[in-house]
C-alpha cells in the first residue's frame, strides 16, 4: 500500500514554474503600455466609446421599433420622476431634467450595457440632498423657507440673488467673483459633489479597484436601500401634509423629523392632504394592477405622467396655491443655462461626502448591467461601465447636474418594452429635451405633495423587503442580521453611516466565519471510500484507532487557537496534558518501584521494568486532517501544523494530511513540514482521506506483525 501511494506521489509531480524577474515584468508592461500603433489607437478609441463598434451594425428594421417604444415610455416616466426627485436633492426641478438629459446621452456613447437606464435615482438624490442641505445651512441660509423662483431667467440664476433668500455667499469661480443666492449655492455644491464622485469612479476604473464592490453584499445593499427608503419616506412626509419644517441636519433624521411632524401636525394644509390621499390611492392602485396584469400589458401604464398632468391642471384652474397656500413647484425655465466649471473652492468641503456616492453609484450600475446582460445573453465590460458612469457624472457637473446612477425600475421597464440597444436612451433624452425646450413652464402649478407621492410610491419595492425577512432568517441567519443592522443604522443614524456600518459589519461576519468555523469528526460511509460529518449523517462507521478531523476554513493567525482547541476537543486528547499525565504516572511508578525495592530488597533494574509497564490510555494511534475545506494557510498555520505533529508524536499519535490543495502543499513545503527535501511527503500527505486511512491501518498491521 505504501509503495502504491509512493508511485502516486511520483506520478503527480508539481509543475516547475519559472519565477519571472519583477524588473522584467514591469519593463514588459511599460513597453506594451507606451507602445503606439494605429491598431492600438483604434482599439483604445472603440473601447472608450463602444457605440463606435455596435452602432454601424445596428439592425434598423429589427431593433428600431423596440428602441423607440422603450425610449418613449422611459422618457415619459422619467420626466415626472426627474422633477420629483429634486425635492430629495434640495434643488430646483430644472436640474433634475438637465441630469436626466445629459446622463442618457453620455451613457449612449460610453456604456456597454444595452438595457441599463442611467439617470436620476432616488437614493442618489437623497444622499446629494443631505450634503446640499448641510452646506446650505452652514452658509447661513434658512432651510425652512419655501422658495419659489417665479421670475427666474436663464442667465441670471448664477449671478443674481434670489429674492426669497435671506443671505448670499461670495464664490470665486475661475477668477470670477460673484454673489450667489440659496438656489445658486445649492446647485454649486451639488455640481462639485458630482464632479468628485465622477473623478473617484474613473480613478477606480483606472486602478482596477472594482473589487471594492465585492464588499457590498446583496443583503447589505438591500438593507441599505430599505433604510434609505425609510429616510426618503420620512423626508417627503411633510410635503404630504403641507408642513413647512426644515430638514434635520446630522444624525437621527428619521426620529427627529417625525417628532417635528407631530409637533406641527395642527398646521396641516388640508388641501395638500386631500391631494396626497387621492394621488397615493391612484398611484398605488395603478401599480398593483400593473404588477398583477403585467403579462397582459404590452407597455406599463404611464400613471405618473397622468397624475402629474391632471394634478397640474386642477391646481392651475382651481388656484390652489392662491386660495389654500398649497406649495407648488414654481417656474421651471426653458432652455439651458450656460455651462460653468464646478467650484474647486467648495470641493474640499465635500471631498469625503463624494466617496460613498461614487461607490454606491458604480456598484448599482455595474451590478444592474451584469444582471441584464446575463438575462439577455450578452456580455458587458465592468471596467468600462465604471468609466461610463464616471463620465456621466463628470461631464454633466459642468452643466448644473447632480449625481446619477443606473436605476432598477426604469431598467426593468426598458427590458420589458422591447429595448434592444442604447438608442432607446437617445429617445428618452429627446423626450426630456422637449420638456426642457417647450413644456417645462406648464409644470408651474404642480403641487409638491404630488411629487412627494410619486417618490413614496416608487419606494414600494425596497419597503417590501420587510416581507422577506422571515424567509431570509430561515435561509441564512447571518444575512438576515446583516440586512437588519444595515437597515436600522441607515434609517436611525444616517444614510452614509448606515453604508459604513453595513460594510464593516459584513466584513466582521466574514472574519467571524473564518475565526469560528465549523469543525467535524468524520465517519466512513458503509462499503465506500467516502467520509462525512458524524454529527450530520446517521449510520456512519467509526474507523478503529483512527480519528478523522475536518476544519472548514483557512488556517491563519486569527483562528489558530480555535483550530487547536477544536482539534483537542474533537479527538479527546490534548498532547501537553497527556505528556504531563504520563510524566506524573512515570514519577509515581518510579516512587512505587523504589519503595518496593526497599521493602523487598529489589535492585534498580526491576524498578525500571516496573516503569516501562505503565499502560497507554489512548484508543487511537493516528489523526487524519481532512484539509479539503482549507483554501490556504499562512506561516502561522504552517507552524501550527508542525507543532501538532511534534506534540502528538510525543504521545504516540501520528498526524496524516489528506486532500490538501496546491496552495496549502506549497506553504507546507516552504516551511519544511515534510522534512529535508520533502523526504517524508509520501508518509504524511495523501490525496484522499480513504488512502490516508488505509495507510494508517497498513502501518498498524506492520507494527503488530513486527511485535508478534
Amino acid at each position: 500500500m505504501e509503495g502504491e501511494h509512493q508511485r502516486n506521489i511520483l506520478h503527480l509531480q508539481r509543475k516547475v514554474r519559472r519565477r519571472r524577474d519583477p524588473k522584467e515584468v514591469l519593463t514588459n508592461k511599460l513597453s506594451r503600455s507606451l507602445s503606439c500603433s494605429v491598431t492600438k489607437l483604434k482599439n483604445t478609441f472603440t473601447g472608450f466609446f463602444p457605440v463606435v463598434r455596435w452602432l454601424p451594425k445596428y439592425k434598423f428594421k429589427e431593433y428600431i421599433w423596440g428602441d423607440i417604444m422603450s425610449g418613449l415610455i422611459v422618457g415619459i416616466i422619467l420626466v415626472p420622476q426627474a422633477i420629483a426627485y429634486c425635492l430629495l436633492a434640495g434643488l430646483q426641478p430644472i436640474y433634475g431634467l438637465y441630469t436626466s438629459f445629459f446622463s442618457n446621452i453620455i451613457y449612449f456613447f460610453m456604456g456597454t450595457s444595452r438595457h441599463v437606464s442611467v439617470g436620476i435615482f432616488s437614493l442618489m438624490s437623497l444622499m446629494v440632498g443631505q450634503v446640499v442641505d448641510r452646506e446650505v445651512y452652514l452658509a447661513g441660509f434658512d432651510l425652512s423657507e419655501d422658495t419659489n423662483v417665479d421670475t427666474m431667467q436663464l442667465g441670471d440664476i448664477w449671478n443674481s440673488t434670489v429674492s426669497s433668500s435671506i443671505s448670499t455667499v461670495n464664490l470665486s469661480m475661475g477668477g470670477l467673483s460673484m454673489e450667489c443666492g440659496k438656489e445658486c449655492y445649492a446647485i454649486t455644491i451639488a455640481a462639485a459633489l458630482t464632479f468628485l464622485a465622477g473623478i473617484y469612479q474613473v480613478l477606480m476604473a483606472v486602478f482596477q479597484l472594482g473589487f471594492v464592490s465585492v464588499y457590498l453584499s446583496a443583503p447589505m445593499l438591500d438593507g441599505f436601500a430599505t433604510g434609505a427608503s425609510i429616510t426618503i419616506l420620512t423626508v417627503q412626509a411633510k410635503y404630504l401634509l403641507g408642513l413647512k419644517i426644515p430638514r434635520h441636519q446630522g444624525y437621527g433624521t428619521v426620529i427627529i423629523t417625525w417628532i417635528n411632524i407631530f409637533k406641527n401636525i395642527h398646521k396641516t394644509n388640508f388641501c395638500d392632504l386631500i391631494t396626497s390621499t387621492i394621488c397615493l390611492a391612484v398611484l398605488v392602485a395603478a401599480k398593483e394592477l400593473g404588477d398583477r396584469y403585467k403579462d397582459r400589458l404590452k407597455i406599463p401604464l404611464p400613471t405618473e405622467l397622468v397624475v402629474v398632468t391632471v394634478a397640474t391642471l386642477v391646481s392651475h384652474f382651481a388656484n390652489l396655491n392662491g386660495l389654500y397656500s398649497s406649495s407648488i413647484s414654481g417656474a421651471i425655465p426653458t432652455g439651458f443655462i450656460p455651462p460653468k466649471v464646478p467650484s474647486f473652492e467648495l470641493m474640499p468641503r465635500v471631498v469625503f461626502d463624494a466617496i460613498p456616492l461614487g461607490i454606491i453609484s458604480f456598484a448599482f450600475t455595474v451590478s444592474l448591467s451584469e444582471m441584464f446582460a446575463k438575462k439577455n445573453g450578452y456580455t458587458v465590460r465592468p471596467n468600462q461601465e465604471m468609466i461610463a458612469i464616471g463620465f456621466c457624472n463628470i461631464i454633466p457637473s459642468f452643466f448644473h447636474c447632480f449625481t446619477t446612477s443606473a436605476a432598477l425600475a426604469k431598467t426593468m421597464v426598458k427590458d420589458s418594452t422591447g429595448c434592444q440597444t442604447q438608442v432607446s436612451s437617445v429617445i428618452s433624452a429627446f423626450v426630456v429635451l422637449l420638456v426642457l425646450l417647450v413644456f417645462a413652464p406648464l409644470f408651474y402649478s404642480l403641487q409638491k405633495c404630488v411629487l412627494a407621492c410619486i417618490i413614496i410610491v416608487s419606494l414600494r419595492g425596497a419597503l417590501r423587503k420587510f416581507q422577506d425577512v422571515p424567509k431570509q432568517w430561515q435561509l441564512n441567519k447571518i444575512d438576515a442580521v446583516v440586512w437588519s443592522i444595515t437597515m436600522l443604522s441607515s434609517a436611525l443614524i444616517s444614510v452614509e453611516m448606515g453604508l459604513l456600518v453595513g460594510v464593516i459589519f459584513s466584513m466582521l461576519c466574514v472574519v467571524a466565519r473564518t475565526q469560528v468555523p465549523k469543525v467535524a469528526i468524520l465517519g466512513q460511509v458503509q462499503d465506500t471510500g467516502f467520509y462525512e460529518d458524524s454529527s450530520e449523517y446517521e449510520n456512519l462507521l467509526t474507523v478503529p484507532k483512527v480519528k478523522i478531523f475536518r476544519f472548514q476554513a483557512p488556517l491563519y493567525y486569527a483562528n489558530k487557537d480555535f483550530f487547536l482547541k477544536s482539534l483537542y476537543k474533537s479527538v479527546g486528547v490534548e498532547p501537553f496534558l497527556e505528556i504531563t499525565k504520563k510524566k506524573k504516572a512515570e514519577k509515581r511508578a518510579k516512587q512505587l518501584a523504589a519503595k518496593q525495592a526497599r521493602e523487598n530488597d529489589l535492585d534498580k533494574t526491576n524498578g525500571e521494568a516496573t516503569v516501562s509497564l505503565v499502560p497507554k490510555e489512548l484508543d487511537f494511534h493516528t489523526v487524519v486532517l481532512d484539509c479539503s475545506s482549507m483554501p490556504f494557510m499562512d506561516t502561522t498555520g504552517m507552524i501550527t501544523f508542525k507543532g501538532i505533529v511534534k506534540d502528538y508524536k510525543e504521545v504516540g499519535v501520528s498526524i496524516l494530511l489528506a486532500c490538501c490543495n496546491p496552495s496549502v502543499i506549497e506553504s507546507l513545503k516552504r516551511g519544511g513540514f515534510f522534512g529535508i527535501e520533502d523526504k517524508d511527503i509520501s508518509s504524511m500527505l495523501f490525496y484522499t482521506v480513504h488512502s490516508a486511512v488505509l495507510f494508517a491501518k497498513s502501518r498498524e498491521s506492520t507494527v503488530n506483525d513486527s511485535v508478534v
